[in-house]
């Protein structure tokens, strides 16, 4: 038994340890709190190393993925209050059991970079505020302090610059053609006359 239980401690620092930092990329992006995500890692940790048998994994990362998932939607139920877009994110999850092809790696990055291009061309203040709360995870509460505005005019400019990027994704545009711009009192005054 103890045998098994050293190869098992070993195949966790070789097979698993050097995932975490994506698993705890994904959990931060997905439940907002650090320290939920610290829990979830830990909970993780203590289930894996409590397998009878690490024989069946094919793929410790797909496993690792799927584990922490796993935790975070027994934590999520138990919770009173949960961001939608939180189950939704993780519900989106699909871990792969093999891991991705060069073609699917390419695309991927090709993806990232047209992405990494739409946020770079929304509004200034939009933009910032997008990185901010869904790139680095932020509070709203946060970023609005950080910007010297109200929760509101976060949550309005988080949400512009993601229906304007999505728009530009489906329909192969930039962004600065997906985000209504915004009227001013003088535009329903010109609009009356």
């Amino acid at each position: 038994m103890q045998d098994g239980r050293a190869r098992i401690v070993a195949w966790l620092g070789r097979e698993i340890l050097p995932h975490e930092a994506d698993v705890r990329a994904w959990l931060r992006r997905s439940l907002a709190a650090a320290g939920d995500a610290d829990d979830v890692i830990q909970e993780t940790y203590c289930r894996l190393a409590g397998l009878a048998s690490i024989d069946h994994i094919e793929s410790p990362r797909a496993y690792f993925f799927q584990a922490a998932r796993s935790v975070a939607l027994e934590q999520l139920r138990r919770a009173r209050v949960v961001r939608i877009e939180t189950v939704t994110e993780i519900d989106a999850l699909n871990v792969e059991l093999d891991e991705p092809s060069p073609e699917r790696i390419a695309g991927g990055r090709r993806e990232l970079a047209r992405v990494q291009r739409l946020i770079a061309a929304l509004p200034e203040r939009c933009r910032r505020i997008f990185e901010m709360r869904k790139i680095e995870g932020l509070p709203q509460r946060e970023i609005a302090r950080r910007m010297g505005v109200t929760e509101h005019v976060v949550e309005n400019e988080s949400v512009r610059g993601l229906r304007a990027i999505l728009a530009a994704l489906a329909e192969g545009e930039t962004p600065e053609s997906a985000v209504p711009r915004r009227s001013s009192p003088h535009d329903r005054t010109r609009k009356r006359r």
